[in-house]
């Protein structure tokens, strides 16, 4: 993570229609590197913010917790792109009291434990390693963690790092890099669920769900219809936004390396005359930001004119965007100009937004 913020200054509104008294109205401070915001769907409207060095903190009632939900510092050397990056509940966490967390080791590799809790507390000794994804290089190890409404869990994998994918992870279905996983977690060890796209393909893993991804460190599910939207850090001129409907069966190819956004990476030319690759549904360049945080269509009350709309923003220039489709076209406009380093959304079991502040570890709600 890089480019250091003032700390604590207001967000800068900039004019966007009927929007334009939105605000970011902080709710906690004192977090240690977030990457993290979720809830755990159990009705406490708990928050849970997690930090990159390994600590998962609890915000109930809007106050921060003394004693931490999880530590797992011990089993993570965090910094630059590693450390703790990604927290998942599932469906049935009421009952179950399992959750999914997505860190680097202390070698660098990538893995996917399960946990349980009970109450405001984590049971340490109940991990479960489910997988282990060796990383070649430091950086691009994606990270995010989700539960899609199929109750399945999804997870975001970088194509590990290097620059310019020098071991074409992304195009390469026997790599778990640079793909979006999916994955039946319901028993003791995960499954591959007999629908994925790539089940019995000759060379390909069963687990990759969509592919041809750079680092996905983003993505989420519109709680309403299911839509995904998935956010990929750019290499050398865009970030972007990447799409797959509700109603998708997998196997979208989007891309990287073959391009990076809708223009040809590597090769130079002719790049898509081989395969059919989906193209990004928006798309920003290096004047407007340098590492794309992807945030979620927004489903809650504070903000009625944000309903429906996909919010995200920019880890470098703390820009804020919404998304909005009109029949197959896509726009973004300016929603906040901050002075933040924006480095992960989050929504609330109510549907409302939260982003943080990587910088200042400062936890912020959309509001009026």
């Amino acid at each position: 993570m890089k480019y250091s913020m003032m700390a604590l200054g207001a967000a800068l509104l900039l004019s966007w229609g009927a929007a334009q008294d939105v605000k970011l109205v902080r709710v906690a401070a004192g977090f240690e590197r977030p990457t993290v915001v979720t809830h755990a769907g159990d009705g406490s409207n708990r928050l849970f913010v997690v930090e990159q060095g390994g600590v998962i903190k609890l915000v109930k009632n809007g106050q921060l917790q003394r004693e931490p939900f999880l530590d797992v510092s011990s089993l993570t050397r965090a910094g630059g792109e590693r450390g703790l990056l990604g927290l998942a509940f599932d469906p049935k966490f009421k009952q179950s009291g399992r959750f999914y967390i997505n860190y680097t080791n202390t070698n660098g590799h990538t893995v996917i434990a399960r946990y349980t809790a009970q109450g405001d507390r984590a049971n340490p000794s109940s991990a479960a390693v489910l997988l282990t994804i060796e990383q070649p290089y430091a950086n691009h190890n994606g990270g995010q963690l989700a539960f899609g409404p199929d109750g399945y869990l999804y997870i975001g994998t970088g194509d590990g790092g290097g620059g310019g994918d020098p071991q074409n992870h992304g195009q390469n279905l026997s790599s778990l890099l640079g793909k979006l996983l999916r994955l039946d977690v319901s028993g003791d060890k995960y499954t591959v669920p007999k629908d994925n796209p790539f089940v019995g393909q000759n060379g390909a893993r069963g687990e990759v769900w969509a592919y041809g991804l750079r680092n996905p460190w983003r993505f989420s599910f519109d709680r309403e219809n299911g839509n995904l939207f998935i956010a990929d850090v750019g290499q050398n001129k865009f970030e972007e936004i990447n799409f797959q409907p509700g109603s998708s069966k997998g196997g979208e190819n989007y891309g990287w390396r073959l391009k990076e956004a809708n223009e040809c990476f590597n090769p130079g030319s002719n790049c898509t005359r081989e395969r059919k690759l989906v193209d990004p549904i928006l798309q920003y360049g290096r004047s407007e930001g340098v590492s794309v945080t992807g945030g979620y269509v927004y489903r809650g009350k504070a903000v009625p004119e944000l309903v429906g709309k996909y919010v995200y923003g920019d880890f470098g220039s703390g820009t804020v965007w919404v998304g909005e489709r009109d029949g197959n076209r896509w726009t973004a406009r300016r929603l906040l100009d901050t002075e933040y380093n924006i480095s992960t959304f989050g929504q609330s079991e109510a549907g409302e937004l939260y982003l943080t502040d990587y910088n200042s570890g400062t936890l912020y709600q959309f509001g009026k």
